[in-house]
């Protein structure tokens, strides 16, 4: 009898472990480089430094996945990333600041919990050129395009070539506070449609305002918010890919947009609108060799603060893991406008910059 028991016991957990398979996946990228900025402080001087993350982020990171049977899955990812120049965490020195969720997937979608990339961040990998690489692109005019938000549920599905998904977040950066329920309150959503050599898609996001003032006098910003938008295309055609891609943005209720200039109508800089404008081509030159550039122009209204952009990246790729690049940008600035080649407010009102860094990427 015992035996028997035994017997059933085994075929019991033989039959559970043919559909409960589970898998650990360790990945990351160490990526870094030399970089050349002109004009990077406030006298004018010229920076040279090593650089971490250029075209890719620094991180390590774990993916999960456990078959629960029907179909159904439950899944994980945990993501840190890092500064490959001095060792520290990235992310404000989060131990997981580019990822940290938990989820159930499934044939209607995946339903993922923690923190997570914005619906910008998912159309941006799609739609920028620069396929928004950390030196020198769409970051430095948005940021957005690389956000990420804390305590996030968000939906991704994925239905033939169209895949749908979208996101709310109780507070993007910190804790949730009780009596607070706008702080740092953010949701969006994206479309994409893929077909072939063809992708078009659209995304909306909105967040509200935190804290502002100083820590001793906090002034609670959560009436504050900015809506975006944007629409983007690309289009493949043997070794090349054209893309195109439109952003509005909107600050309200005393909120800034990044590289707002203030003017005598707009003393503080706040409730603007801007509307960015980029076009750009990638090309396969040899298996091993691309190249791609990009120009963003960016239309602060009310001012004529309107700055460009341009970059030109080349990669050389020594191995399926390892490649070589450089990427050169100047930033051009009018009637005051602050943009550098890394992002505004890095360089004198008004005063061009130009950036290159040359750097080595191994991902594993």
């Amino acid at each position: 009898m015992k035996m028997k028991l035994f017997a059933a016991a085994v075929a019991a957990l033989a039959a559970g472990g043919a559909y409960a398979q589970s898998s650990v996946t360790l990945y990351g990228v160490a990526d870094v480089g030399l970089e050349y900025v002109s004009k990077a402080n406030a006298a004018g001087d010229d920076l040279f430094r090593m650089s971490s993350g250029n075209q890719s982020g620094s991180r390590w990171g774990l993916r999960g996945v456990e078959d629960l049977g029907g179909g159904l899955k439950g899944v994980f990812v945990l993501e840190s990333g890092f500064d490959l120049d001095d060792g520290r965490s990235s992310q404000g020195g989060r131990l997981f600041g580019r990822q940290a969720y938990v989820g159930l997937q499934s044939n209607f979608g995946s339903l993922l919990l923690g923190r997570q990339q914005t619906a910008f961040y998912d159309f941006g990998l799609i739609y920028d050129p620069m396929a928004i690489s950390s030196r020198y692109g769409i970051l430095a005019q948005d940021a957005a395009f690389a956000s990420r938000a804390d305590n996030t549920v968000k939906y991704i599905g994925k239905f033939g070539g169209l895949t749908a998904s979208a996101f709310y977040s109780f507070n993007n950066n910190g804790q949730e506070v009780a009596g607070a329920f706008r702080r740092g309150q953010e949701y969006g959503a994206m479309l994409n449609y893929a077909a072939g050599p063809f992708s078009v898609g659209a995304a909306y996001d909105e967040v509200h305002g935190t804290t502002t003032g100083t820590a001793a006098a906090p002034v609670d910003a959560s009436g504050q918010r900015i809506r975006r938008a944007t629409v983007g295309a690309n289009y493949a055609f043997g070794p090349a890919k054209v893309y195109a891609g439109y952003r509005w943005a909107k600050a309200a209720d005393g909120a800034a947009l990044p590289g707002q200039v203030a003017t005598a109508a707009n003393p503080l800089g706040i409730n603007g609108t801007s509307n960015l404008y980029w076009l750009g081509l990638g090309y396969q030159l040899t298996p091993a060799f691309s190249l791609s550039g990009a120009a963003y122009y960016q239309d602060f209204r009310k001012t004529d603060a309107d700055p460009w952009q341009f970059v030109v990246t080349a990669d050389y790729a020594l191995s399926k893991r390892t490649d070589v690049y450089t990427s050169l940008s100047y930033a051009l600035n009018d009637n005051g406008s602050l943009l550098g080649v890394n992002g505004f407010n890095t360089v004198q009102a008004g005063k061009d910059q130009f950036g290159a860094v040359v750097g080595l990427r191994h991902k594993f």
